[in-house]
């Protein structure tokens, strides 16, 4: 579990450090017929790569503010993994609710087809970058106000051929006004948002024909 910290100023003032869980189960995802996989494409195994963070940010565990009704900020982190393991982590339980062989998550790729990282009975490579996430909280009378925003690129590569398939990018964002405030709200709006953007990202009907050709080589 990452920290939940309290730090004391001055002898009087408390700042809490927000953790919020960013699992996401795809318990209620849509699978689109075109992305189902025929009975070649379950010989062979998707690997999923660690995404890497592209944010221009000093720590890459932050993953928001929550703006307390003193007008203080106060960092958020996500309480069980990484922001980019929390990611690979989603696409590979979507995959795998989608009836696909899937590997655990692996180690980051840097997305350069010359580092492509080959895997046992692999034939394809799942990986991506997380361009935004950012969760902001206001805390106010008579409501609290929670935005959450995510952006990820995802790349498919033939791990064999050490070949970018495809690439795209995908956004996605909540908005809930809620009269009570919760880390477990929090989390909640951030398992929806990374829900939101991997459905966006299996959507993409040339990726789904891609992911198939790949497996089927």
């Amino acid at each position: 579990m990452w920290m939940m910290v309290a730090m004391i100023f001055c002898g009087c003032a408390v700042t809490t450090i927000y953790s919020v869980n960013m699992d996401y189960t795809a318990e209620k995802a849509f699978i689109p017929s075109y992305l189902k996989p025929d009975q070649k494409a379950l010989s062979s195994i998707i690997g999923v790569a660690e995404f890497i963070d592209t944010r221009k940010i000093d720590d890459p565990l932050v993953i928001g503010y929550v703006v307390e009704k003193n007008g203080t900020r106060v960092l958020v982190l996500p309480k069980h993994s990484r922001p980019t393991e929390a990611v690979a982590q989603g696409i590979r339980v979507y995959l795998r609710k989608a009836g696909y062989n899937v590997s655990g998550v692996g180690e980051k790729w840097d997305l350069q087809e010359h580092s492509i990282p080959q895997r046992a009975n692999g034939k394809i490579l799942i990986g991506g970058a997380i361009e935004e996430i950012d969760i902001n909280c206001r805390r106010a009378l008579p409501a609290n106000t929670y935005t959450t925003k995510i952006k990820l690129t995802i790349y498919l590569a033939d791990s064999v051929h050490k070949k970018i398939l495809h690439r795209s990018t995908v956004e996605s964002t909540t908005l809930l006004t809620h009269l009570s405030f919760s880390e477990e709200r929090m989390g909640d709006q951030v398992g929806i948002a990374l829900g939101e953007g991997i459905e966006k990202i299996f959507e993409n009907k040339e990726l789904a024909q891609k992911i198939k050709e790949g497996l089927e080589r």
